[in-house]
């Protein structure tokens, strides 16, 4: 069972499922969703950029960037819509990084596992230590 919630768009409270704003927010989507769609299905307007949709329909940058996050637009078969990477703002087709950034995510995590690695490593020659002691001389100075 979903988890009340106020709408992000209009403050309204909702059940959040699987929807993340509320059934009129939603429904306002769903038709901005098809003006876009609908406008860049045309064949003369399937390489316009993310500003000539955004300009010629009236819906905002951010939704349709969303909307291709979601793969509800698929990028390749409209190679002009773009959005950012989460971390350093060029322009991706899909995913939420881009292969650079990517890149240096799998490098940095790759060095934190080797010194894991080696970390753990030298616990255990520390745990395999035997100590001697001698009995006989413990109490001699």
């Amino acid at each position: 069972m979903g988890e009340l919630a106020n709408c992000p768009n209009c403050g309204e409270l909702f059940v959040k499922g699987a929807q993340t704003v509320c059934q009129t927010c939603f429904q306002e989507e769903e038709e901005k969703f098809e003006k876009v769609y609908n406008f860049i299905r045309k064949k003369k307007n399937r390489t316009a950029t993310m500003s000539q949709v955004s300009d010629e329909t009236g819906v905002e940058k951010s939704l349709i960037q969303k909307w291709l996050r979601q793969r509800r637009i698929q990028p390749g078969t409209f190679p002009n819509l773009t959005y950012q990477c989460e971390r350093c703002d060029t322009q991706i087709y899909e995913g939420k990084l881009c292969l650079d950034c990517a890149g240096d995510l799998k490098s940095d995590l790759q060095q934190g596992e080797v010194k894991t690695i080696a970390e753990k490593q030298n616990e255990n020659k520390r745990q395999q230590v035997y100590f001697n002691v001698d009995q006989e001389n413990k109490w001699r100075n």
